[in-house]
């Protein structure tokens, strides 16, 4: 088995020994990714791995990383010489400085996830599959009529993929739903620190010439001219414009990310040409932005104003998916050691990411069983008031529809839930005489939508899909 994965790698994926299979770095990527895939792909019950499953993970995982052993630089290192020889300075191998500080953090966050997995045993709670009938669950306690579990909610409905949650009648006891509260704080910061990783490694990686060369002639083209005219106003404010943008999907918010993106390496490619020897006329403005410092040439300004808006974008929604720019930069890494850090950390990403939607859905058929029990102990027409009073059980906070993005692993198509939602849109305030020079009088729409529409997540890791050229991402 193993010269069999190892020959696969080697070979970049091409089975025909032909010479156009993938670049090193890629195929790790591809093996890391294909293995979680493996082993984590249907993550819909909270319970221990099976044993074999488990073993096929920390088995191969070992085999994977052991590539990182070798990616070694020389540091400087005081030698003793024998008997009283003096010293010496050599230069001895030591890891790269970037897999001696994130690899055994990624790691012991391997470790974490695969403990917390192991923990989800003998519980309180138990699943049905989809078309058998309540009674004929075989859970633990007896059902109850009342409980939302036999009643698919709207939660429920959207992931038709996934097997029912089912609790006791009464619901799950303190002890049980503070564990699982444990474990969902335990996951999510798990999750923060895988991304922060996956984040800043794929800053470091370089940026592809074929991404470059594909990139329009000037930031305008990129932008459109709408949103140029805002960006390059004598007074910009990142979220005002943000507030304007029509964010009411994820396909739209991504498009404006990618858009901001590639106008900032326009931008910046302009300003490296202007600092030639061969570029020593200086133009000036001739354009909207005034009153700027002189000196400073525009397409400098105006990327720097560029990248504080994608800041305060990828700030509004930090459950973002990854830009086009992020899957280039996975298609056409060279760097093996970078490749698997970003692979690494985005699969425990993932990984993580199911747990908190697993415990979402628990928690959320829990608290609906609660609030059906306690609506049933009491008469509704015993509430002093002549009319009955209408139970209602709000969407849950977690379903599809306020999802920042879900796990490749989990679902067919997407997974769902997270705790991380997007924040609703910001109405621009009420103009007056005094703060007219300060604000634009009229902002357009940029895009059809509505201010105040809540901007919800629908997307996943699996959303994040190369246009077809990297396929790590399916």
């Amino acid at each position: 088995m193993m010269k069999e994965r190892f020959a696969k790698l080697l070979l970049g994926e091409d089975m025909s020994g032909s010479g156009k299979g993938v670049c090193t770095a890629l195929a790790i990527s591809n093996a890391i990714t294909n293995l979680s895939a493996t082993v984590f792909g249907e993550l819909w019950r909270l319970e221990p791995l099976a044993p074999a499953r488990k073993a096929m993970w920390t088995r191969e995982m070992e085999w994977l990383l052991s590539v990182a052993d070798s990616i070694v630089e020389l540091t400087p290192s005081i030698q003793e010489l024998p008997e009283g020889g003096g010293q010496f300075e050599v230069m001895v191998p030591r890891p790269r400085s970037d897999l001696y500080m994130n690899l055994p953090a990624l790691k012991k966050l391997d470790a974490m996830l695969l403990a917390m997995i192991d923990g989800f045993k003998e519980t309180e709670f138990w699943y049905v599959d989809r078309g058998i009938v309540v009674e004929d669950s075989g859970g633990p306690f007896p059902s109850s009529s009342s409980s939302s579990c036999g009643r698919p909610s709207m939660r429920q409905e959207e992931k038709w993929w996934l097997p029912c949650p089912r609790v006791p009648p009464k619901g799950l006891s303190e002890d049980a739903r503070r564990k699982l509260q444990q474990s969902r704080d335990c996951a999510n910061q798990i999750l923060k620190a895988a991304m922060a990783i996956n984040s800043d490694v794929l800053t470091e990686m370089e940026i592809p010439e074929v991404y470059l060369e594909t990139l329009p002639k000037s930031g305008k083209s990129c932008l459109g001219e709408i949103i140029y005219r805002y960006i390059t106003a004598e007074q910009f404010s990142p979220e005002c414009l943000l507030d304007c943008l029509d964010l009411s999907s994820e396909h739209h918010t991504l498009e404006v990310a990618n858009r901001i993106e590639a106008a900032i390496h326009v931008w910046r490619l302009k300003g490296q040409k202007k600092l030639t020897p061969q570029a020593k006329s200086k133009k000036s403005w001739g354009g909207k932005v005034k009153g700027l410092v002189g000196d400073k040439e525009k397409s400098h300004i105006l990327s720097e104003r560029a990248d504080g808006l994608l800041q305060s974008l990828r700030l509004r929604y930090p459950g973002l998916p990854q830009t086009s720019l992020d899957m280039n930069k996975i298609q056409y890494n060279k760097d093996v050691g970078q490749s698997i850090l970003e692979s690494y950390s985005r699969v425990l990403e993932s990984l993580a990411f199911n747990i908190i939607a697993r415990i979402d859905d628990v928690i959320y058929v829990d608290d609906a069983t609660k609030k059906s029990a306690a609506a049933e102990s009491v008469s509704i027409f015993n509430r002093g008031v002549g009319v009955p009073v209408q139970k209602r059980i709000s969407p849950s906070p977690f379903s599809i529809q306020n999802t920042p993005y879900a796990s490749p692993f989990a679902t067919p198509t997407f997974c769902s839930s997270t705790p991380v939602t997007g924040s609703p849109g910001r109405v621009q305030p009420p103009l007056n005489k005094n703060n007219l020079g300060k604000q634009e009088i009229k902002v357009e729409k940029l895009f059809s939508g509505d201010l105040e529409k809540v901007w919800t997540y629908a997307g996943n890791l699996s959303a994040r899909k190369d246009a077809g050229d990297a396929p790590e991402r399916d």
